[in-house]
């Protein structure tokens, strides 16, 4: 992994986790948290979007089309396989709580 796809990998992760945890705050949010999920959401679309303009703009190794295609897919697949640990790791703590 070269400098450039890591960091297309670190921008879309970062935006792509930043996006989701701040729909989920403004979903289930009260008053200023709310206001903070969605700067949260807007901050992982501008971070997705950074990452779109530089691969337009062809900068270094980021204007390669099949190696920025190849690193979005790894990018989505690193922050699924984090969900789905995560939701694995809550489902296992709720266990352990409602057991005691």
């Amino acid at each position: 992994m070269d400098i450039y796809q890591f960091l297309t990998v670190l921008l879309i992760t970062l935006g792509l986790g930043l996006l989701l945890a701040g729909l989920f705050t403004a979903y289930f949010g009260r008053g200023k948290s709310r206001m903070v999920g969605v700067v949260l959401a807007v901050l992982g679309i501008v971070f997705g979007a950074m990452t779109y303009v530089l691969h337009m703009m062809e900068l270094g190794g980021f204007g390669t089309t099949d190696v920025f295609v190849d690193t979005i897919i790894i990018a989505i697949k690193y922050v699924g396989a984090f969900l789905i640990g995560a939701v694995v790791a809550l489902v296992i703590f709720l266990a352990a709580i409602m057991k005691t």
